[in-house]
């Protein structure tokens, strides 16, 4: 067992509890940069850890009522068959690299198109007021959309490992626009379950798992991911929202090739913009919201009260 690959996964974990993103997305690519873990061995472990990791997170998700099963099982109608026949896939571009390399490249591509899409939802749902505060059980469904987003995204998983959370989250977001982020994470990491098992099943049957490797990942992430699901059901949707944008950026980022230093360097940049970016509107609001001194004065002076001239004193 690796400690230190036992502690990347725990941060990848923790990650995949608060957003139902990134377990693939940035497991995979730990895998292989960082410990030089063969691709399809990286991709196949990570899935075999899945079976044991998601379930933690539903599992919180499910007490806490945040999980819409009409929803995951629509879903899984379309992930379960499409993430066997994803492994199979695999195992046939396996020997072809260039195939593999234009196969990330335009999942990275659809990862930022996605983080781009998150942000001007956001943007769409500010503008007009609009509150993602809808009942996770009276959510009128969308069954033939939601398959779709099933086979794609279970497709993807079977592949590449990636898609169950980073682009199903995204695209429900739009298919949904009433539920919370919560709610969403909840029921994706739900139909994960089924979804991640069809996966497994293909990747040790097409695959080449890495038992040493997959008990590393499961023993750093099982817990990181419950503590991560405790947060994720209980905090505010415009924390959990940024969280999962954050994720699906770097996932893309990482997979159109951006190098470890340069990808490390522009997530600082962006959190440091967007830190700076708070604080100039916290600013500005406050300004807004507050009197002025002079606006202040005025108030008081027109007031003959005997309240108004001790409140001016002090």
């Amino acid at each position: 067992m690796n400690i230190y690959l036992v502690i990347g996964s725990a941060i990848v974990g923790l990650l995949v509890g608060l957003t139902g993103a990134g377990g693939g997305a940035l497991m995979t690519p730990m895998l292989v940069l960082l410990f030089s873990v063969k691709p399809g061995t990286a991709i196949s472990s990570d899935l075999v850890a899945s079976v044991v990791m998601r379930p933690v997170g539903a599992g919180v998700h499910f007490q806490r009522g945040t999980v819409n099963l009409r929803l995951a099982g629509w879903m899984s109608l379309g992930s379960v068959p499409s993430a066997f026949a994803g492994t199979y896939v695999a195992h046939l571009l396996g020997q072809t690299a260039t195939a593999t390399r234009d196969l990330e490249m335009a999942l990275g591509g659809a990862l930022l198109l996605g983080a781009a899409a998150m942000l001007l939802r956001h943007f769409l749902d500010h503008r007009s007021a609009r509150v993602r505060d809808g009942s996770i059980r009276q959510v009128s469904l969308r069954p033939f959309a939601t398959i779709v987003i099933g086979i794609v995204g279970g497709l993807l998983v079977g592949i590449t490992s990636v898609g169950a959370g980073s682009l199903m989250i995204v695209l429900l977001m739009f298919l949904y626009p009433k539920l919370s982020a919560n709610q969403l994470v909840g029921t994706d990491l739900a139909q994960a379950m089924p979804l991640t098992a069809a996966a497994a099943v293909g990747a040790l049957v097409f695959g080449h798992v890495a038992f040493p490797v997959t008990v590393s990942i499961i023993v750093g992430s099982v817990p990181a991911v419950l503590i991560g699901s405790l947060l994720s059901s209980r905090v505010q949707d415009r924390f959990i929202r940024p969280a999962i944008t954050f994720v699906v950026f770097a996932s893309g980022l990482k997979y159109v090739g951006v190098g470890t230093r340069q990808l490390g360097l522009t997530l600082l940049g962006v959190v440091l913009a967007i830190a700076m970016f708070g604080f100039v509107r916290s600013r500005l609001l406050r300004s807004r919201i507050l009197p002025t001194n002079g606006e202040r004065l005025q108030s008081i002076t027109s007031d003959s009260s005997v309240g108004a001239l001790a409140e001016l004193r002090e």
